[in-house]
């Protein structure tokens, strides 16, 4: 390859820079050449309405993939949980690093632990996944919580908590992480109280299609493990017709001892904002060798969940 600088499409938020920075460094060693980031403004950017009323789905990835289309950059890195479930036609996802920490985090004021939040505690959050968890959970142990949407970067969101506006915010702990930012987290929320997006903590590289040469490269960023977890995940979201700011949470872990893994667990959950009613299910199955399998598993366990009503908990269903 020629020393020619690649040009990398991010977002512009600070997190999204300190992510494709990550990736830039990453490709320029596989690679050898230079990488510069090229900043895209989205449209999820720019409007100040809540995801669920813009529809959620390709809000903060149409701009930077009609970019690669026109070939004004080279490839471009996605927070993997705002990918839309189809691929479209001449784009490739041509690497999903090894993920990030996936869990949900509280930032609470006065160092609280959310069992330690005082009635009536006004929380901070723009996912009606998140609502709807956080609230169902409330629910479930006697806790008098109010969730309130919000938006904006994770500066914005924090400063809520410090203004006093708010009691607390829930964030994504890798997000925090990439911004150096972890050690303002006051509790780090199970998966077992609250699953994180389908494809949280994880990074989409994508090029266009007919690009072999780069393909290749960036084909050596891949996590294998991780990529057959998001796609069970995102399967599962697909099968829900479900679209990226629907209240489903889903997240697929390995299982095994020591450096055997055996099998792959798939847990999902949909729900009422409100958190009056919850659909939480989980499915195991071998690890999945090849995208077919993965995407089976998914299908499998969301057929399970709509049998138990799930469609009808869904406010935003995907068109």
């Amino acid at each position: 390859m020629s020393e020619k600088a690649l040009r990398l499409g991010t977002r512009r938020s600070k997190l999204a820079m300190a992510q494709s920075g990550m990736v830039a460094d990453a490709v320029s060693q596989v690679t050898g050449r230079p990488v510069e980031l090229v900043p895209v403004t989205t449209y999820g950017d720019i409007s100040r309405e809540h995801l669920a009323q813009i529809g959620g789905t390709g809000v903060f990835v149409a701009a930077l993939r009609e970019a690669l289309q026109r070939g004004e950059v080279d490839f471009a890195v996605h927070s993997l949980k705002d990918l839309p479930t189809t691929q479209p036609e001449g784009l490739v996802l041509a690497a999903i690093p090894e993920r990030e920490d996936p869990r949900d985090v509280l930032v609470a004021r006065d160092a609280l632990k959310f069992t330690d939040l005082p009635d009536g505690a006004r929380i901070g959050t723009g996912s009606p996944r998140r609502m709807a968890q956080l609230n169902g959970y409330a629910r479930a142990h006697g806790l008098n919580i109010e969730t309130v949407p919000i938006r904006g970067n994770v500066d914005t969101r924090i400063g809520f908590v410090k203004s006093g506006e708010l009691d607390a915010v829930v964030l994504a702990a890798a997000g925090l992480n990439r911004v150096g930012r972890s050690d303002e987290v006051t509790d780090i929320l199970p998966v077992d109280t609250i699953l994180p997006a389908p494809g949280q903590g994880a990074l989409a590289v994508e090029c266009t299609e007919d690009n072999s040469e780069l393909t290749a490269a960036l084909a050596e960023l891949d996590d294998p493990h991780t990529r057959a977890a998001v796609t069970a995940e995102r399967s599962l979201l697909a099968a829900l017709e479900a679209g990226c700011s629907a209240p489903v949470g889903a997240l697929a872990d390995l299982l095994g001892g020591g450096q055997i893994v055996k099998e792959m667990r798939l847990r999902g959950v949909v729900g009422r904002t409100d958190g009056s009613a919850l659909v939480q299910l989980s499915t195991t199955g071998p690890v999945p060798r090849t995208h077919d399998e993965a995407m089976a598993l998914g299908r499998e366990l969301a057929t399970e969940m709509l049998a138990q009503g799930a469609a009808g908990l869904m406010g935003e269903r995907a068109q």
